[in-house]
């Protein structure tokens, strides 16, 4: 498809470009799928029929299949550890231990979470914003900061970690691009993760300095003059700590986190035959969360609650997520079609200075997941380009490989289309434009300090 030239870029730019104009997310992704089909030798008419087939071959994968029932499983684990009285009595329990005292512990509650629950990076939005939403509330501090702290701490955290689901999909196409040592090559590249680094250290200074600027601003002015909120943390600080000398225990919420921590590595190693970096990502993660769902339920069965109920509820709440993934995976197999990457890659073609490669690759791969709204998809495009450039260029494959990540991982942190923004929006509660607006100057601010940073290594390497 390299003879349609730029217009292979148009439908990611077309779904951006609508979700950011009308703030309607559904639309603007099936707006983009059905321009894809359309370009790819459809005529308006059967575009639209190409469209629907599209979206339902989503599921005809087995990996897409599992990260979408993972998806709704998330949402009944949530509902669980809610219904149970394990999250409000988890809070309580910090409280006690002189956690979430004020504003910045109250945030840093935020960020610890996700920093320590490293599994997957839906998971950690989730768990931090459930364990949060109590804090913030009642300390008056916006949904929108929330959101921010959840998804700076998610896919940032989870491509700094090599035995996750995050590391074993790139181990693996490491392996398959003809690196004979995988392992070390990510463990270099960990080392060398410019934006991600920044981008979790960024967030701890905000929390340490009450740095808000833009956007955010705006919005930490507004959650501090809503009375509403103080509402809110009255009437559910008090059931916290009710829930803490009754019934519900911090280990209801505790021991079913530990069981995804330790089942997700367990589950690498099985479907690997006992090499974790050969394992299954998208089984691991499936598992891990159906595992800690059966350890919350067990908490409910002693005490005789309801678990079908609060589940299936939960898990409803997660349709809309579940969509909007199945439409960005439809929309990213429809880009890889047009081969949008491959043109994008074609012009770093051509002689260039040594210490400009490597922010021409981060700032690529930035271009790149945020067009598609995918991290994963950036580093399957990017990561066997990066592989032979490395020594044709003379320069260290782990720092190539570590900007492609970095790229991968700021791009899908600002676009507006990616899951991972999506699912914080979702899970903190704050309209999804907000959180793009609001979040987006730090995350600029993180990647402008990561391209100097490329720039540097190019120089010294």
């Amino acid at each position: 498809m390299q003879e349609l030239g730029f217009t292979v870029l148009l439908p990611s730019l077309l779904a951006i470009v609508l979700a950011v104009w009308t703030r309607k997310v559904f639309a603007a992704l099936i707006a983009g799928i059905w321009l894809g089909c359309y370009l790819l030798g459809g005529n308006p008419l059967t575009a639209i029929a190409q469209s629907i087939d599209r979206v339902v071959k989503v599921l005809s994968s087995a990996g897409d299949a599992r990260v979408v029932l993972f998806t709704l499983c998330v949402g009944g684990l949530i509902a669980l550890l809610e219904a149970s009285g394990a999250v409000r009595a988890f809070v309580a329990w910090l409280e006690s231990k002189r956690w979430g005292q004020s504003r910045k512990q109250a945030q840093a509650v935020a960020w610890l979470s996700g920093v320590l629950i490293f599994i997957e990076s839906n998971i950690t939005v989730l768990v931090s914003a459930t364990t949060a939403k109590p804090l913030f509330d009642r300390f008056k501090i916006s949904r929108a900061k929330l959101a921010y702290i959840i998804d700076s701490t998610s896919a940032p955290i989870c491509i700094l970690i090599p035995f996750n689901a995050w590391g074993a999909f790139n181990l693996g196409l490491l392996s398959g691009a003809g690196v004979e040592d995988p392992l070390t090559v990510f463990f270099q590249a960990i080392l060398l993760n410019l934006y991600a680094i920044f981008a979790v250290l960024l967030v701890a200074a905000v929390i340490a300095f009450d740095l808000n600027w833009g956007p955010m601003k705006s919005s930490e002015a507004l959650a501090k003059a809503n009375s509403s909120n103080t509402q809110a943390a009255q009437e559910d600080i008090p059931s916290a700590k009710a829930a803490l000398n009754e019934s519900a225990k911090p280990l209801a919420m505790i021991l079913p986190i530990l069981t995804l921590v330790l089942v997700m590595p367990l589950g690498l190693w099985i479907t690997g035959d006992g090499d974790l970096r050969q394992g299954s990502g998208s089984t691991s993660v499936l598992w891990a969360v159906l595992s800690a769902s059966a350890v919350a339920a067990s908490f409910m069965w002693r005490k005789q609650q309801s678990i079908a109920e609060p589940y299936f509820a939960g898990a409803g709440k997660m349709v809309p997520v579940a969509l909007v993934l199945m439409l960005a995976l439809a929309l990213g197999a429809v880009s890889r079609e047009l081969q949008a990457g491959d043109y994008l890659a074609q012009l770093l073609h051509g002689a260039m200075p040594k210490m400009l490669l490597l922010p021409i690759i981060f700032l690529l791969a930035s271009v790149v997941a945020f067009a598609i709204g995918s991290s994963w998809g950036t580093f399957s495009l990017l990561i066997p380009l990066a592989v032979p450039l490395a020594g044709s260029m003379e320069l260290p494959l782990a720092a190539l490989v570590a900007a492609v990540l970095s790229g991968g991982v700021f791009g899908d942190h600002a676009s507006p289309i990616s899951d991972t923004t999506v699912i914080s929006s979702m899970a903190a509660e704050v309209d999804h434009i907000e959180h793009v607006r609001t979040q987006l100057p730090y995350a600029l601010l993180a990647a402008a300090a990561a391209t100097i940073g490329f720039m540097l290594i190019g120089v010294v390497s």
